[in-house]
């Protein structure tokens, strides 16, 4: 991994995840980072080589979400940032990706709550030994580069002394976002102070923190020459359009949009992170009636569907279900690492006669007058029957629910993530049985994969 005179994509959470790093390397990034990944999350996760896709996953081993994917095309080039303050628990997560990534960046400039109150983020810059000695743990203990990603102190002095202790870890560069921890993107970037510091210190320092000034590629050697840098790194300059990479100049936003998609559908991405990485391209377009329509969707077919790229998505899903994929859909406990501690009301007895049938609840396509409990509640009242009984198992963070109407049992073999969802995908399959809703009804919202 070389850091010299490279363009980089920066870790942003819920950004970087694989579609979009993939993108980034397509127009032109030469390395791409993470979004933050906590220590602890991974440290609860097990590997799994995904055939299928040809991905290497780390699975959550209490929900069975993916916590990090990644594939060979991007392995020498994705650097994974972790979200640390423990040393101990730093080198476990590395040695378990050391051959999947092509280094470790320690995340020391992340300004959020959440990072601040466990110790994380700029929280080190405060502890100077403490980030140190992460850093040396790390350096001293892996065969692939080490980096680290700080903010700026309030004088350039002060940022330099910090740096040259970080550096004398023996990391290979060192990225900074020219704005203090109290700073935000409205504040103008020190690109002097991040000139200062490349002035003075031997390691490639990646300049961040110049997307206002960063509109179009030639605007890339402009921030760096502004700051001494030797590589500079892109944040929402990306997020908004990530052919900002190009060459050859910005495509059109559905162009972008396209082509996020695509690799979206291509690696399984989750709906909600898809949907979440497009309103960050959209931003003031959400308002308009194709955006309205966007927000709206909830599954990956109904937001491919606006980019007439619903076709591809249905038929690639069905590929993927026909050659035993093992995403979101196909998550239940007995997959997840044993053994299970937390199981509350579980019994496969209870499971014996009951109906099944592979159902999710999907909350958007719901208003609130017409939730399945509600409509399963009003059909029973208006036919004279009791009203429905629920009972949730609970494994982890799994949940299942069994809805007894009739003297008969109904289940979805879809474990949710809470309980009223569970309720919810129970109380379909009844309707469904009942003939009040239709499979083809449950296929169009997503809440059948066929």
């Amino acid at each position: 991994m070389n850091y010299e005179n490279k363009i980089i994509l920066a870790p942003m959470v819920r950004i970087g995840t694989l579609p979009m790093r993939l993108l980034a390397l397509k127009y032109g990034a030469d390395i791409v980072y993470t979004e933050e990944l906590i220590d602890w999350k991974f440290l609860r996760s097990k590997r799994r080589f995904n055939d299928i896709l040809n991905t290497v996953d780390y699975v959550d081993q209490t929900d069975g979400t993916i916590v990090f994917r990644t594939c060979e095309e991007e392995k020498k080039k994705v650097v994974l940032q972790l979200g640390t303050c423990d040393e101990a628990r730093a080198l476990k997560v590395a040695k378990l990706v050391e051959h999947d990534v092509a280094a470790i960046d320690i995340n020391m400039g992340c300004p959020k709550e959440f990072s601040i109150k466990g110790g994380m983020g700029v929280a080190l810059l405060s502890k100077p030994d403490k980030a140190y000695q992460i850093l040396k743990t790390l350096v001293d203990n892996l065969s692939i580069p080490v980096t680290c990603k700080i903010r700026i102190l309030k004088t350039p002095e002060a940022t330099l002394e910090l740096v040259n202790k970080l550096v004398s870890s023996g990391i290979k560069a060192i990225a900074v976002h020219g704005r203090t921890k109290d700073e935000r993107p409205q504040h103008a970037v020190h690109t002097d102070i991040i000139h200062y510091v490349a002035d003075n210190i031997s390691i490639p320092v990646i300049a961040n923190g110049g997307s206002k000034e960063i509109e179009k590629h030639s605007d890339i050697a402009k921030f760096k020459e502004m700051t001494g840098s030797s590589s500079v790194m892109l944040a929402r300059a990306a997020e908004w359009n990530c052919s900002i990479f190009r060459k050859e100049g910005l495509l059109p936003m559905d162009t972008v949009i396209k082509d996020y998609l695509k690799l979206a559908v291509d690696y399984d991405n989750s709906p909600s992170n898809t949907k979440y990485c497009i309103q960050n391209i959209l931003r003031d377009l959400q308002e308009t009636p194709r955006g309205r329509q966007f927000l709206e969707s909830q599954t990956l077919e109904q937001i491919c569907s606006i980019w007439d790229l619903g076709g591809y998505c249905l038929e690639k899903q069905s590929q993927f279900q026909k050659m035993g994929i093992q995403g979101r859909w196909q998550v239940c406990p007995k997959q997840l690492e044993p053994p299970q501690k937390k199981a509350k009301h579980y019994n496969e007895e209870d499971l014996c006669d009951a109906i099944q049938m592979k159902v999710s609840f999907i909350r958007a396509n719901f208003n609130d007058l017409n939730l399945p409990k509600s409509r399963l509640h009003a059909w029973a009242g208006k036919n004279g029957y009791s009203l429905p009984k629920y009972n949730t198992q609970h494994i982890e963070k799994l949940f299942r629910t069994i809805v007894t109407f009739n003297e008969k049992k109904y289940t979805s073999t879809f474990w949710e993530k809470n309980k009223k969802f569970a309720e919810q995908g129970a109380a379909l399959v009844c309707l469904h049985h009942l003939g009040i809703v239709s499979e083809d009804e449950l296929i169009k919202t997503g809440s059948i994969i066929k």
